[in-house]
C-alpha cells in the first residue's frame, strides 16, 4: 500500500493540545521566524544527508520544518507532516501545498501507519512534549525502514537561550510569588545528553549522537519577542490565569525588559541539542 493510501486510511489522533486559531496566528508569524526557521534550515540540512524518499515529521506545527524540507529535499521525496493541533495544521497546511506532502493528525505515541513505511521520521523541537517519550520514540523505530534514520531536535537548558531566559526572568519578578513556568518545565526541560540517549537505547535506536547546535535568534522588535513568547505559546495561558486583565501591560513590560538587555533589534544566542539515530 502506498503511503497516501495510507494515510486516507489511518486513524484519527487522540486529543489535540489546547492551541487556539489566535495562539497559532502569533505562533506563525512571530515565533516561526525568531526561533524555529533558522533550525529548520539546518534540519533539512540535516535530513538531506541521507537522501530519503519518505519522511513522516511529527509535531509539524505551523510547518516551519515543513516547509524547509520541501525546499531542500528531493522533490520526488514524499513528505508527511502530522500534528495533533488542527489550529496549527489550519495554518501550516496551506503553506505546503505541493505534491507528495500530506498533512494529518497523528499523535507521536500512537502512529496510525504500516511498520517500515519511511526512510526518515523527523521532529523539531516536539520531543519534549511528549508524556511516553521512550514509547513515541519506538514508534518512530517501528515504522523506519531498516537502516532508517530518526533526527529530532529539543532545546537546550533555558540559561544559554537567551530570549526565553530573558522572557523568563522577567515574568517571575512580574510574579514572585507565583511565577508562570511553563518554559523551564516544558520546551526547555529536555537536555540532558545521557538521558536522551538511554531513551534512544530503549527505543530499539543504534548509533545514537546528540550535539549541540548553537545559533543566534534575530527579531524585527522586542515587542516581537515578548508577544511571541507571551502570547504565541502556552504561556499565555499562564499568565492570563494569574492576571486575566494585565496581558498587554506585562507585554509592554517584557518588551522593556528585553530591550534594555538585547537592544531595540534585539540578537541572542539560542542553543540546541540535535539527536539522531538508526535502526538496524
Amino acid at each position: 500500500m502506498t503511503i497516501s493510501a495510507d494515510i486516507e486510511n489511518g486513524a484519527p489522533a487522540t486529543s489535540a493540545p489546547p492551541f487556539d486559531e489566535g495562539m497559532a496566528e502569533l505562533y506563525q508569524t512571530l515565533l516561526v521566524p525568531i526561533l524555529f526557521a533558522p533550525y529548520a534550515t539546518e534540519m533539512a540540512i540535516a535530513a538531506d544527508q541521507s537522501k530519503p524518499g519518505s519522511v513522516l515529521e511529527l509535531a509539524a506545527g505551523t510547518g516551519a520544518l515543513t516547509r524547509a524540507l520541501r525546499a531542500t529535499l528531493d522533490p520526488p521525496t514524499e513528505i508527511v507532516a502530522t500534528d495533533l493541533s488542527q489550529a496549527m495544521m489550519d495554518i501550516g497546511a496551506p503553506t505546503v501545498t505541493m505534491s507528495r506532502t500530506h498533512w494529518m493528525h497523528a499523535d507521536a505515541q500512537n502512529l496510525p501507519f504500516a511498520p517500515e513505511m519511511f526512510d526518515l521520521v523527523i521532529c523539531q523541537f516536539g520531543a519534549m512534549f511528549f508524556p511516553d517519550k521512550v514509547k513515541a520514540y519506538s514508534e518512530a523505530e517501528r515504522v523506519l525502514r531498516s537502516k532508517g534514520r530518526f533526527l529530532f531536535s529539543t532545546w537546550d537548558s533555558l540559561s544559554v537561550n537567551d530570549f526565553a531566559s530573558c522572557v523568563d526572568e522577567c515574568l517571575a519578578g512580574l510574579f514572585p510569588s507565583d511565577p508562570p513556568d511553563f518554559l523551564r518545565r516544558l520546551p526547555y526541560s529536555y537536555f540532558d545528553p545521557g538521558a536522551i540517549k538511554a531513551q534512544m537505547s530503549s527505543a530499539g535506536f543504534k548509533a545514537v549522537t546528540c550535539d549541540r547546535l548553537e545559533l543566534t535568534s534575530v527579531a524585527a522588535s522586542a515587542q516581537d519577542v515578548a508577544a511571541a513568547f507571551c502570547q504565541g505559546t502556552l504561556l499565555r495561558d499562564e499568565i492570563e490565569w494569574r492576571a486575566p486583565e494585565r496581558m498587554s501591560e506585562i507585554v509592554d513590560e517584557v518588551a522593556e525588559r528585553v530591550e534594555a538587555r538585547h537592544g531595540a533589534c534585539p540578537s541572542g544566542g539560542m542553543s540546541a541539542l540535535v539527536v539522531a539515530g538508526r535502526v538496524s
